[in-house]
């Protein structure tokens, strides 16, 4: 009775007054993203995902009606114990987007991959996502689960871990060599002075997506950088919620974005199942939609481009796959400090240019550089002088964080002004809402650009085309 108390009272929020229109099919209507990309003709009769699983790094699925059947095994790293168990409602409506199979007759959230399956690999919960309970070390458990079994693609909707913490950059190695698709979101605060790319999109070899609305332009919201690969769907975005196993919200958000890429990455994986991570990845650079007076092409606003899945699925030679190698690996990061920091190494063997031998950096267990070995060759007097430089090691086992304004403690980085936490921790990007009810405060500070819930904007019925500016055409297809 609960159940169906719940549902109804969601069927009279959406019906809007009694205007004849069933919810599920104004959520399918209002699916935007399936328009523009013309999934019925030009993107599922080649691939809708078969075969590929994805993980989804995030607050874990919960039960919905359009994911019944799609959601394997997986864990729970932030010691809540159950992975469909979702309090925050993000991984749900993430893994939604990328593998929603909809119910009944045209209803109800499709997925960009409707046939791919969802890991749910749970890192947030509702008290951790304020507390910091959780910190990188879980985020590089969950990389090395998904990878362990059997993920071909993971999604990252979140940001702000510790580039510097060696677990969690090894991991994310381990992935890559592995051949495993990394898909990150770019981040939310675009629109602040000095925001940037975050970590885990930083590492080297993720794919970072960033977010654009119906017509092709750079959500305001959306960070951009020299790391940013492409763009992808991420405003006024319908998927589905955890109010019920039936209900649904809008999200905007760089989030969505990345699962929408995760999306193709399957698309692509499922049709060609020999092809490297790399050269998947290469694929959906190559194909991407550089909208016409955005480029030169790549940017620090939209990447390669607008991220095109019939495009990627084009057989080759129309899309070279390129090389094995992951093309992102030597991508510049945005924190130098954390790449040098994490990667540096010397052979204490080596032969200097002046003759000597090199001295090897120690690091104390956090990975932070403790007493560092400067060696100066004397030129014809083969002399060596040995100075020591002593640096101050971190005790605590954490690095150096910048404090922001608000005594936000943040790693170093883009301040983002969330409240106070006790350490580094992900913060997802554009949880959605459920419609219908008060919008309640964002998780982390950060306003959400939303159409006001419970009504709709006027849509193009499902499948006929969508309306743009004069001479603009479709921006989502070639």
């Amino acid at each position: 009775m609960r159940g169906a108390a719940v549902l109804v009272a969601g069927a009279l929020v959406w019906a809007g007054g009694g205007g004849g229109i069933a919810l599920a099919d104004q959520i399918r209507d209002g699916q935007w993203v399936l328009r523009n990309y013309g999934v019925q003709d030009r993107v599922w009769p080649i691939s809708q995902g078969a075969g590929v699983t994805v993980a989804v790094i995030d607050s874990g699925v919960a039960e919905h009606q359009d994911l019944a059947g799609q959601v394997v095994q997986g864990t729970d790293v932030s010691g809540g114990g159950d992975p469909r168990v979702d309090s925050i409602g993000h991984g749900t409506g993430i893994a939604a987007d990328i593998a929603g199979r909809g119910h009944g007759d045209r209803a109800g959230v499709m997925g960009l991959a409707p046939k791919a399956k969802i890991m749910p690999v749970k890192v947030m919960t509702q008290s951790g996502d304020r507390d910091g309970s959780f910190d990188s070390n879980q985020i590089a458990d969950a990389i090395r689960y998904a990878v362990d079994h059997g993920a071909k693609v993971v999604n990252m909707s979140f940001g702000g871990v510790d580039g510097t913490n060696e677990k969690l950059r090894g991991a994310v190695a381990y992935a890559v060599e592995k051949e495993v698709v990394l898909v990150a979101a770019s981040g939310n605060d675009g629109d602040r002075p000095g925001s940037g790319i975050d970590y885990p999109a930083g590492f080297p070899g993720v794919l970072v997506v960033g977010a654009v609305d119906r017509n092709g332009e750079v959500w305001q919201k959306s960070v951009g950088g020299k790391q940013l690969t492409v763009v992808a769907p991420g405003v006024d975005i319908y998927t589905a919620s955890t109010t019920s196993n039936s209900s649904y919200a809008t999200a905007t958000g760089t989030s969505d974005s990345a699962a929408y890429v995760s999306a193709v990455a399957a698309l692509v994986r499922s049709k060609y199942p020999n092809l490297s991570a790399g050269q998947v990845v290469n694929r959906m650079i190559k194909s991407a939609v550089q909208p016409d007076g955005k480029g030169p092409f790549p940017n620090d606003r939209f990447g390669y481009g607008i991220v095109s899945p019939a495009a990627a699925l084009a057989a080759n030679p129309v899309v070279d796959n390129g090389p094995k190698e992951n093309p992102l690996l030597g991508r510049p990061e945005p924190n130098p400090k954390a790449a040098g920091h994490a990667t540096a190494s010397v052979d204490p063997a080596a032969p200097t240019p002046g003759g000597g031998q090199a001295a090897a950096s120690s690091q104390d267990g956090s990975g932070n550089v403790g007493n560092k070995l400067l060696v100066v060759a004397g030129a014809g007097l083969g002399l060596v002088v040995v100075v020591v430089v002593v640096v101050l090691a971190v005790r605590s086992g954490r690095r150096r964080r910048s404090t922001a304004p608000g005594g936000a403690r943040r790693p170093d980085g883009p301040t983002y002004g969330y409240p106070p936490h006790h350490g580094p921790h992900p913060q997802p990007y554009g949880r959605p809402q459920p419609p219908g009810q008060p919008q309640p405060p964002q998780p982390y500070g950060q306003p959400q650009q939303q159409q006001p819930y419970g009504q709709f904007q006027q849509q193009q019925p499902y499948g006929q085309p969508q309306a743009y500016p004069p001479g603009g055409g479709n921006p989502y297809q070639r």
